[in-house]
């Protein structure tokens, strides 16, 4: 089966929908300059905020912004009671820190989950902040196509804290055994081969081919590059090779990348109906 992540977010948009009719949940998005990447972004996060019923507060600084201002702002942002989340473009110009601006948003306005605190709600299952949407989204594909994590070993590939560890956290949580491999892992492919479900976020273009997967297992590919040579998006794992041999796979483009915005707006939704 393919895991098509746009079925997965249309369902995340239709719960979305029915909290924002609720309140008036609006998202401040904070960007610093104009890099074009982050623009392109913004302007599809936009459209699906605008889809589900949810205001957007732009917050755009030149690239040269003072220090104190740039976080005064953001501290009036958190006081704010009419913004329920705030999105933060990263990373910053190194003058504005950014592991400070990081750390500067108030955890329940943290609908992006990277703050220390809505982390340590994710590792505590605690209910801090918000978790990464990468990770989450990963939860909300296998909990829509029905896949059960419960005693199934899921092996996770990829130890960064938007994906890896938080998402290892999150599996636990749903009573999974999970391993979590890096590029120091021996015999990677021993151990992938043996799980129920793999996960690969080694942010490596098409790092991992057939010889590291086998028939019946669920692989879910969190990876987004651009392919030079093929002139298409790719995942981190060779998927036409890949494809064939396993039971579900989700693809690059339409996967996972597809449900990472619902999570967010989703996120606003939630924390404008905590207040």
């Amino acid at each position: 089966m393919i895991l098509l992540g746009n079925e997965v977010a249309k369902s995340i948009d239709e719960k979305s929908k029915a909290l924002a009719a609720l309140n008036k949940p609006t998202l401040a998005i904070v960007r610093v300059g104009d890099n074009s990447s982050d623009v392109s972004y913004e302007r599809g996060l936009i459209k699906r905020c605008e889809k589900v019923g949810v205001h957007v507060k732009n917050v755009i600084f030149p690239i040269d912004i003072e220090i104190d201002t740039f976080y005064e702002t953001i501290h009036n942002l958190n006081k704010d009671s009419s913004i329920h989340g705030i999105l933060m473009f990263r990373p910053l110009p190194k003058y504005l820190d950014n592991e400070r601006a990081r750390k500067s948003i108030a955890p329940e306005k943290d609908v992006d989950g990277c703050t220390d605190l809505s982390l340590a709600g994710v590792f505590t299952n605690t209910n801090i902040g918000y978790a990464p949407c990468t990770a989450q989204a990963v939860m909300e594909c296998l909990e829509f196509y029905k896949i059960d994590v419960t005693s199934k070993n899921v092996v996770i590939v990829g130890r960064s804290l938007v994906v890896g560890k938080p998402l290892s956290m999150m599996m636990c949580a749903k009573n999974a055994t999970v391993t979590l491999c890096h590029t120091k892992t021996k015999k990677l492919k021993d151990i992938t081969q043996k799980a129920d479900i793999v996960v690969v976020a080694t942010g490596q273009m098409e790092s991992m081919d057939e010889s590291y997967f086998s028939s019946g297992q669920t692989v879910i590919d969190v990876g987004i590059n651009y392919n030079e040579k093929k002139q298409k998006l790719c995942g981190d794992i060779l998927y036409e090779n890949v494809e064939p041999i396993v039971e579900n796979i989700t693809p690059v483009p339409r996967g996972i990348g597809s449900i990472t915005n619902s999570v967010l707006v989703y996120h606003v939704c939630q924390a404008a109906n905590k207040v």
